[in-house]
């Protein structure tokens, strides 16, 4: 039962990461909304999960496609291996 609660808060906080690259991505069309403080707050912690990809991906003219790469690895690898890993760690425990 408790284990069942900690992964679906866990899950919780996945889904809200990425629909938090969702919100700074898209932000960055509109400049007062992406620097007024909840677009800063969101960008300290998507920003560097979005330079790693950065790094790799160069932008396109001025297109910037690593937040589309970044957002399918986070939900293909990130979110799908973290939650059947924290899964297998709480069943492990309880």
């Amino acid at each position: 039962m408790i284990a069942e609660y900690i992964l679906t808060v866990a899950w919780y906080f996945i889904q809200i990461y990425f629909y938090a690259i969702i919100f700074y991505v898209l932000s960055s069309w509109i400049p007062p909304l992406h620097e007024s403080r909840l677009g800063q707050f969101v960008g300290r912690f998507v920003e560097p999960y979005l330079n790693f990809f950065r790094r790799f991906i160069p932008p396109i003219g001025m297109i910037d496609l690593s937040p589309i790469i970044a957002l399918i690895a986070y939900n293909w690898l990130i979110a799908t291996f973290a939650y059947n890993g924290l899964a297998a760690l709480l069943h492990m425990i309880f």
